[in-house]
């Protein structure tokens, strides 16, 4: 449906395909994880076998999940204590909402580090080895996550009357008609391409054509908080700030965050580290 030559969002809030009720079936943020986390599962385990990882196959399981816990309770408890700080104290349960949505990147960032850590210390990986397997596969994670955003009708962009603005029913007021609403960028989608899209491409580029992964552990970690902050930033240009969280500086708390990134961006590519010995890529017949 298309009001005044916008495009009204109406898509379904469950997967179609799959069962479901008016009320319960399977949403499509958690399917964006779902496939965040198979492809991180797939490409991890082509390291392996290709020889650039320190992470043999058969662990590759045990990494994800200590990475699903980080990015669960990392970015969890981010969207409270960064954005809405006063929706823990007055209800804590609400933590374990995870259907009503509320997840930060930046405090998804945190928590992955912290499981990192902890695998670094159990396995005794290095732990920016480790950081560079994670960051050379996490954009196609926030690529899924920002499409959701998109098809959920959420995180909305600023108004736009421009040919691509697109009315997001839920983004006016309660009982407004849809007539009366103004269209906005797609903002998710923009980030989908920057944050997601763009980034993949580039790392996976720098992952397999460069020897930096060995030569420079930590070296793509860097790259990618600087990276992510510098998209970030911009796709924040496009974007509504969440009602009810004031800005900082004049700054969107997303783009202020990001500032931080930078900072550890910096300090990372800064510090000398030592080259690692990759293990040997499988024989074609171990592959088969």
């Amino acid at each position: 449906m298309t009001i005044n030559g916008h495009w009204v969002h109406n898509l379904p809030k469950f997967v179609p395909l799959l069962p479901h009720t008016e009320q319960i079936g399977v949403r499509y943020y958690g399917l964006a994880y779902v496939l965040g986390f198979l492809g991180g599962i797939w490409l991890l385990m082509r390291y392996a076998r290709k020889g650039r990882s320190l992470v043999p196959k058969q662990d590759v399981m045990d990494l994800l999940f200590m990475l699903m816990l980080g990015v669960f309770i990392g970015g969890r408890l981010g969207w409270f204590l960064l954005y809405h700080p006063e929706a823990l104290i007055e209800s804590p349960l609400d933590f374990f909402r995870v259907w009503q949505g509320g997840m930060a990147s930046h405090g998804g960032f945190i928590g992955v580090g912290c499981a990192l850590v902890i695998y670094s210390l159990r396995r005794h990986v290095p732990f920016f080895h480790l950081s560079d397997l994670v960051v050379s596969t996490a954009p196609l994670g926030l690529m899924f996550g920002r499409i959701a955003n998109f098809i959920n009708g959420e995180l909305w962009g600023k108004l736009y009357d421009g040919k691509l603005g697109i009315i997001f029913p839920d983004s006016g007021s309660p009982g407004e008609p849809l007539n009366e609403i103004p269209p906005r960028y797609p903002s998710q989608l923009v980030e989908a391409g920057l944050e997601g899209l763009l980034l993949l491409i580039y790392f996976q580029w720098r992952f397999w054509n460069s020897d930096v992964i060995q030569r420079r552990p930590g070296q793509l970690t860097g790259e990618f908080l600087i990276a992510y902050a510098i998209v970030r930033a911009i796709g924040e240009i496009f974007r509504e700030p969440d009602e009810g969280v004031s800005l900082i500086f004049g700054l969107s708390r997303g783009t202020f965050y990001s500032i931080f990134l930078v900072v550890g961006g910096i300090i990372i590519l800064a510090t000398k580290r030592t080259p690692l010995v990759l293990p040997k890529a499988e024989s074609p017949a171990a592959t088969i």
